[in-house]
């Protein structure tokens, strides 16, 4: 009974003591799963956030994309552009100008010409008009690619020619009006597109500085054709090249890959300023599709100085050659370049990747 006795009170013991110990389990595990639980509505809510964000990007984007082919638009657009065809059918004379000739004096002659002929036109039904008041001219000003002219209700209107290629593509147009001859100027009406920050210039330029506003609306307009025109144009001759294709809607970003090749290229240009036709920032990236077994452990000798592979995982190498061609050439000159180039150039730098099956 002494050798039981002990024994069967340790027994006892680890009998009375086990439903805690499951009671401690019970408590426990919910703890565990519900921080899972948590923990996954927390991802859910990050993710729905995300999509919910994604989801009116988009819709903003739809919204800006019908707003550029609306009716209203194109029905502004026809209608100044009749306006601006009968004051050139209308003109005594056409003045084209270069260099010095066209200044703030002659913008002010303008504005003092439109402001007159408004007023002529107010005083025609006078009968005791001096006769020579009934004859006037009307100039149409020819500034590069800009037309200036003088538009019923003292209005200043120009109309901007773009071009690529040496071939004319869209017209614009920009319609200044001002109470009187000592009063700012202010932007009526334009057909220059929405993207495109016409009003900015117009609070910074246009009471300060009449002409320097007229040039740079002419500028932002020929920088956009021309960035636009050369995406277009790649496109056209290289679509088979080329698999994803992004850029925002002034052209001042841009973004392609080449996948026609033994490595995926991606190609991403960035324009700091808005009249600009060649990009600002380049970045051209070869990230390696088919290399050996041997390539994933040395690679991180063999590219751009050191930069080849974490791991066994082979990270991308800089195309120098290719980003300096971006910032010199016009897109489709410099995409010439670089895809005659590339194979060597890939060689160089993944000198161990397989070619494709």
């Amino acid at each position: 009974e002494f050798l039981k006795s002990p024994l069967s009170s340790l027994i006892n013991r680890r009998a009375n003591r086990q439903p805690y110990q499951q009671l401690e389990q019970v408590e426990i595990r919910p703890f565990t799963e519900m921080g899972e639980v948590n923990f996954i509505q927390e991802e859910d809510v990050r993710l729905e956030t995300t999509w919910a964000r994604f989801s009116n990007v988009l819709k903003r984007h739809g919204e800006l994309t019908e707003r550029l082919s609306r009716d209203s638009d194109k029905m502004i657009f026809e209608r100044l552009q009749k306006e601006f065809e009968a004051a050139r059918a209308s003109q005594t004379q056409e003045i084209c100008l270069d260099g010095e000739q066209w200044n703030d004096g002659l913008l002010a002659t303008i504005r003092e010409r439109v402001h007159m002929e408004a007023e002529r036109k107010a005083m025609s039904g006078d009968t005791n008009m001096m006769p020579g008041l009934h004859f006037h001219e009307n100039i149409t000003y020819k500034v590069g690619t800009k037309v200036i002219c003088c538009l019923e209700g003292a209005r200043i209107g120009i109309q901007y020619e773009t071009s690529f290629a040496g071939e004319p593509c869209e017209l614009y147009h920009c319609v200044l009006e001002s109470k009187s001859f000592l009063e700012k100027m202010t932007v009526l009406e334009h057909t220059v597109p929405f993207f495109l920050p016409i009003r900015e210039a117009e609070n910074d330029l246009l009471s300060s500085n009449a002409m320097k506003f007229i040039d740079h609306i002419g500028e932002l307009l020929q920088a956009y054709v021309d960035r636009r025109e050369q995406v277009r144009l790649i496109k056209e001759l290289y679509g088979n090249q080329i698999g994803e294709l992004y850029h925002s809607l002034p052209y001042h970003m841009i973004e392609f890959v080449l996948e026609d090749f033994d490595c995926k290229v991606t190609i991403s240009l960035r324009y700091a300023e808005l009249i600009s036709v060649l990009p600002t920032r380049v970045s051209v990236l070869a990230w390696p599709v088919h290399l050996s077994k041997k390539s994933l452990t040395s690679t991180a000798t063999i590219s751009r100085k050191g930069n080849g592979a974490l791991g066994s995982h082979p990270i991308p190498a800089r195309l120098s050659y290719a980003e300096d061609a971006l910032r010199t050439m016009s897109l489709p000159e410099a995409y010439a370049e670089i895809v005659l180039n590339l194979p060597q150039a890939l060689q160089q730098v993944f000198p161990h990747r397989n070619p494709p099956a």
